[in-house]
C-alpha cells in the first residue's frame, strides 16, 4: 500500500485517562520511501468556539494521538498549515522527557 485516505480522530490526551479534544478528521497519508507523510482536514469543520479551544491545545502540545478505529492508533505531532490543512508527523520520543506531558506507550 503506497497511500491511505480516509477517516480518523485526532485525539489530545491530557494523561493516560483525561481525553480533553477528539475531533474527526479526513486524513490522506502518502508513503515515501522508508517515511511517509500525511495531511489532515477537520470533518466537519470546527466552530469558531471549538476551534478556539483545539488551537490552545497545539499551543500546549503539539503531541495528538491519530486513531483510525478503536484498535489502531498513532501518536503524532500536529501542525497547522497557512490554508487550513493539519500537517501530521510521527512522534519521535527524545532521551530529554521534560515535555508538559508523559507519552504512556
Amino acid at each position: 500500500m503506497d497511500s491511505y485516505e480516509g477517516t480518523a480522530t485526532l485525539e489530545w490526551w491530557a494523561n493516560g485517562s483525561t481525553c480533553l479534544s477528539r475531533v474527526g478528521v479526513r486524513v490522506a497519508v502518502l508513503v515515501t520511501g522508508n517515511g511517509w507523510t500525511c495531511e489532515a482536514l477537520v470533518e466537519p469543520p470546527l466552530s469558531a468556539e471549538d476551534r478556539e479551544s483545539f488551537d490552545f491545545l497545539m499551543k500546549l502540545d503539539l503531541l495528538f494521538t491519530l486513531r483510525f478505529d478503536e484498535e489502531s492508533t498513532l501518536l503524532v505531532n500536529v501542525a497547522a498549515a497557512d490554508d487550513g490543512r493539519l500537517i501530521l508527523t510521527a512522534y519521535q520520543a527524545e532521551a530529554d522527557s521534560s515535555g508538559s506531558r508523559q507519552v504512556q506507550q
